[in-house]
This record gives C-alpha cells, sequence and structure tokens, in this order.
C-alpha cells in the first residue's frame, strides 16, 4: 500500500457496553452506558442479538445515543446458525435484518458464528452466502469452529462472497492463527486466555497485537478488534489499553522519516 495514502480503518472496542465500575473515571460521568462508551470507543459488537430478537425501535434508539461515526457489529441469531445450520435460514434472516437495519448507516458488520458441530459443506454455504448478498452488501464476518473450515478452498470461496474469517482467541487449532477469507476485512474476537470470558491479556501481548493490526492495515484490510472477555469485566481496559498503544505507535511511525 502507498503509505502517502490513509490506512484503513482500526476499530477498537468490546462485545457490550457495560462499563466496570473501577474504570467509570476513563468514561464521561453523564449518560447511559452506551452513550458514555462511545465517547471512547467507535465500535461495540452486540451479542444479545444471538439469544433473542430486539425491537427495530430499539437498535434505533442505540444508533441515536452514539456519535456520527460509530459503527455496530450485530451476532446472527442463534436460529440461524445453530438451530437450522444455515440451510432454509433466510425467513429468521430477514427478520432479523429488518430489526437490526434500526442501525441504519451504523450498522457495521453482520457477525455469523458457528457450531463447532458444523462441518464445512460447499454447496451449503454457497447457498446461505448467495441469499444473504442479495440481501445485505455491507460487511459480514464469519466464524467457523470446526477444523474442516480451515482450508485455502474454504478461503477462496469466502472470499468470492466478500465475507472474512474471523481470527478467535483462543486458537483452536494451527490453520486458525490467522484471519482468512476476504482480504480486505480482518476481525478478531478475543475472549480471553487461558480462561475464556474472563482472563486479561498482558500488555505485552497487546503491544504484539498493535502491530499485528498495523501491518493488516498497511496491507490494505480494514480491521475490528473485538474484547470479548467480559465475565469478569477485563474487556474494557484492554481495549482501553489497545487504544493507547496504538496511538502511541501512529505517532512515532509518523515521526520517522
Amino acid at each position: 500500500m502507498n503509505r502517502a495514502m490513509p490506512l484503513p480503518p482500526l476499530r477498537i472496542g468490546c462485545a457490550g457496553w457495560s462499563l466496570p465500575r473501577a474504570l467509570w473515571p476513563e468514561f464521561p460521568s453523564e449518560g447511559s452506558h452506551l452513550e458514555r462508551y462511545a465517547q471512547r470507543f467507535d465500535a461495540v459488537e452486540i451479542d444479545t442479538s444471538f439469544y433473542r430478537p430486539h425491537r427495530r425501535e430499539t437498535y434505533e434508539r442505540w444508533a441515536a445515543s452514539t456519535p456520527e461515526g460509530f459503527r455496530f457489529a450485530v451476532k446472527l441469531p442463534q436460529s440461524i446458525t445453530h438451530e437450522k445450520r444455515l440451510l432454509d435460514a433466510m425467513p429468521e434472516f430477514d427478520a432479523f435484518l429488518e430489526q437490526a437495519g434500526g442501525l441504519g448507516a451504523k450498522l457495521g458488520c453482520l457477525v455469523v458464528q458457528l457450531p463447532p458441530s458444523l462441518p464445512f459443506d460447499a454447496g451449503a454455504v454457497k447457498r446461505f452466502l448467495s441469499a444473504l448478498r442479495r440481501r445485505h452488501r455491507g460487511a459480514v464476518v464469519l466464524e467457523p469452529r470446526h477444523r474442516s473450515w480451515f482450508t485455502p478452498q474454504v478461503d477462496a470461496l469466502l472470499s468470492r462472497f466478500q465475507v472474512a474469517r474471523v481470527l478467535a482467541d483462543p486458537v483452536l487449532f494451527d490453520e486458525a492463527a490467522a484471519p482468512g477469507g476476504w482480504p480486505a476485512l480482518a476481525y478478531l474476537r478475543l475472549h480471553g486466555s487461558p480462561r475464556r470470558y474472563r482472563s486479561a491479556y498482558d500488555n505485552a501481548l497487546l503491544v504484539r497485537l498493535a502491530k499485528r493490526l498495523r501491518q493488516a492495515r498497511e496491507e490494505g484490510a480494514a480491521c475490528w478488534c473485538i474484547f470479548d472477555n467480559t465475565a469478569g469485566g477485563e474487556a474494557v481496559g484492554n481495549a482501553l489499553a489497545l487504544l493507547r498503544i496504538d496511538s502511541e505507535s501512529a505517532v512515532s511511525s509518523d515521526r520517522q522519516p
């Protein structure tokens, strides 16, 4: 990429906008949790849509609570991914998309997380993604968890539909240690390690992560980095730390001749 051109965006946030009390001083004191959260971060992932539907008016209210440049990633319902297993799931998808469409231009990405028991089936994936793309042209990421999905052939198929494959931590297989699919988008979901959803990431790892994300952007990929280690409240602190590290790295890079 021509370094004279601006880098693609990096969006850093959490799965949800709950703010641990210990970190309240890092945020404005007024407003709802979402309003305060959105003054520090420019992205959030909505996971609750996986478990239950939200009214379109609820999405509209969330969108109205955030600045213009803020974006939401929204997880597809389990009725599509885990119950229908991507088969004949467009009635459920249409209902979901009508609801999430309340976000308007702030709908930044759809997240399709698959059950670990779902192997890759080329025909089923082609039919699902073809139907999805007839309905939605925005960013889509897919998080498979069965080993059969982590091959060059699957990455090529996902790229055909401009769908990125999520890099999730903890990494399940060696083949899953990097993002895949459509190369113009990299989406990281960090669940905490070694204790999933609870462990904080140390500063050294976050420094390495910031370098990796910058490299991906220099290679032309827009990046999302979502912390899902929320059970113990660690996500917000890790996201704030990564914001600081990335900002310091950008300043240092700008100073180089």
